[in-house]
């Protein structure tokens, strides 16, 4: 899994800007694709339609199918809701590190970053499943949500770090010179700023980190992914299986590639007014 940074590396004095780019591949619809054949509509509606569809042309195997997966996708939703939660944490120490000023801190934070992201994330969810699993008496679930919190906690560490330091310089000196401490000026000087810009790249991770969720099927989770295959074991509708799931997940990562480019474009619109 090989990811770019959210920021963009390229911050100069005399802009005030902080460009994000998206590097996760998610289909982002911009404003001006709202006409009704833009791409992420064909996408979209086209997943949707397909789903209805098949089912009433075809009911056996589709609608079969479509009763035997819901579990699954409940089970995908949990693991990446809690595993997004955890990465938040991780990140947000991890980010903190990176910028901190003591030698020893930002040194561990760093080789943590470095080493989680230059290890692809099946091998993560082999290593702590199957090498520390046994040890920490780790089941499927639990492992999936280390592996992946650890994981994607990395991502999130250089994006917070990226928006950490994209908030002027100015805004802790005028905090301290007010008497502040540097902790309390960081709680309630430099993080809320930084949430407003983190929050579009923080969404593009969790689309990443749904649609990534589809390996833990190989821990035993059953997950949307393993009921499909599960299904397909059985019957043998091997096509018929794994298209239902891919419409499934495709729907899904469109739908919230939706809500974060409405929530980048409130959050341009406040930014504006402000």
């Amino acid at each position: 899994m090989m990811k770019g940074s959210p920021f963009s590396d390229r911050n100069s004095k005399n802009s005030d800007k902080t460009t994000i780019n998206v590097t996760d591949g998610t289909l982002i619809p911009l404003k001006d694709e709202g006409s009704l054949l833009s791409a992420w509509n064909i996408s979209f509606f086209g997943a949707i339609a397909l789903l209805i569809l098949l089912p009433v042309l075809s009911p056996d195997p589709y609608r079969r199918i479509l009763s035997f997966v819901p579990d699954g996708l409940i089970a995908t939703f949990s693991v990446t809701l809690i595993s997004i939660f955890f990465a938040l944490l991780i990140g947000l120490f991890a980010g903190l590190g990176r910028i901190s000023q003591k030698r020893f801190v930002n040194r561990i934070a760093t080789v943590y970053v470095e080493i989680v992201r230059g290890i692809p994330l099946l091998v993560q969810l082999f290593y702590i499943y199957y090498a520390l699993g046994p040890l920490l008496k780790l089941n499927g679930p639990a492992a999936a949500v280390v592996a992946m919190s650890i994981c994607y906690g990395a991502y999130m560490a250089e994006i917070f770090r990226a928006g950490l330091q994209a908030v002027p310089r100015g805004q802790m000196e005028a905090a301290l010179a007010l008497g502040m401490s540097r902790s309390m000026a960081m709680r309630k000087i430099i993080i809320p700023q930084t949430i407003r810009i983190i929050l579009p790249p923080i969404g593009n991770e969790f689309i990443a980190l749904l649609k990534d969720s589809s390996l833990v099927s190989i821990l035993a989770v059953s997950d949307l992914l393993r009921r499909g295959r599960e299904y397909a074991s059985t019957s043998f509708r091997y096509f018929e299986s794994y298209t239902v799931i891919a419409l499934i997940y495709l729907v899904m990562t469109l739908f919230f590639s939706r809500l974060v480019a409405m929530m980048e474009e409130k959050l341009r619109h406040r930014g504006k007014v402000h």
